[in-house]
């Protein structure tokens, strides 16, 4: 994943071949729970055609988060921003959010540390969806998908390596490979959340406004974290980024992933 980021023996090291078992458990468990779940569509107890449909809404709203129900102080409703976390509404909805995470969030991991990663994305996915729904308060569509916490991740990778270069493919640029900086990408990628935000109609349809709280919780956690009262060369990822050599990225995807469902 990671190549050329500061020459400097372990630290080099490290950021080439990160540890990254939350980023990875969390990609497993997340499959896991969609592969046996009705929205794969795979297991046939769950029928097919109406009754499939059927199945699936059931498990919507069961696991995920339905705003007007949130905040009538039910204990089962305060814990779904939680369990929607794991829930996903398609094959497109999991993939997508499953591959931001593994791009973005082995080397987060590395420079948080696995107890403080774990809470970190589960804390910001959590208060994500709780500000959709806070948003959205009489709606009574469900919620699911990690969009809210990987965006928070992808705040927090802003933040901490900024100079990380990033390939990413481009529809309108007939999906080349570029390579840019995280400081271009990641922006780039919250400027269409924010602008997707202000057109996403009511109802069925991705939660963009997560997105963005996710996002700006992440960086904000990532400058309080590691920046308040710390000098430049104590800055996680901005010290190495300062020897002029930057780390790369090398596999990632175009910058906007499949965001929360509302089945």
């Amino acid at each position: 994943m990671i190549s050329n980021w500061n020459g400097n023996g372990a630290v080099g090291r490290a950021l080439r071949n990160p540890s990254a078992p939350v980023t990875y458990g969390l990609i497993a468990l997340c499959c896991l729970i969609f592969l046996i779940s009705p929205a794969s569509g795979l297991d046939p107890a769950y029928g097919a055609g109406d009754e499939l449909a059927a199945a699936q809404r059931a498990y919507f709203r069961r696991w995920g988060v339905v705003p007007a129900e949130l905040f009538t102080g039910a204990p089962r409703a305060v814990l779904t921003p939680a369990t929607a976390l794991f829930v996903h509404g398609s094959w497109v909805h999991l993939l997508g959010n499953m591959l931001f995470l593994y791009v973005f969030g082995a080397m987060t991991e590395d420079r948080m540390g696995r107890a403080e990663f774990a809470l970190f994305t589960v804390g910001c996915g959590y208060l994500a969806l709780l500000g959709y729904a806070a948003a959205n308060a009489g709606s009574s569509q469900s919620l699911v998908g990690a969009s809210g916490a990987v965006s928070a991740v992808l705040g927090a990778f802003l933040y901490l390596f900024p100079r990380a270069r990033v390939t990413s493919l481009l529809p309108f640029l007939f999906f080349l490979p570029l390579r840019f900086p995280a400081w271009v990408v990641l922006p780039f990628w919250a400027a269409l959340q924010w602008a997707a935000a202000g057109q996403a109609p009511r109802g069925p349809g991705v939660a963009y406004l997560a997105h963005l709280v996710g996002f700006g919780l992440g960086l904000l956690y990532a400058w309080a974290r590691f920046g308040i009262g710390k000098g430049p060369t104590d800055r996680p990822g901005r010290a190495a980024a300062g020897d002029g050599r930057a780390a790369r990225v090398k596999a990632a995807p175009a910058p906007a992933s499949e965001g929360e469902n509302q089945p």
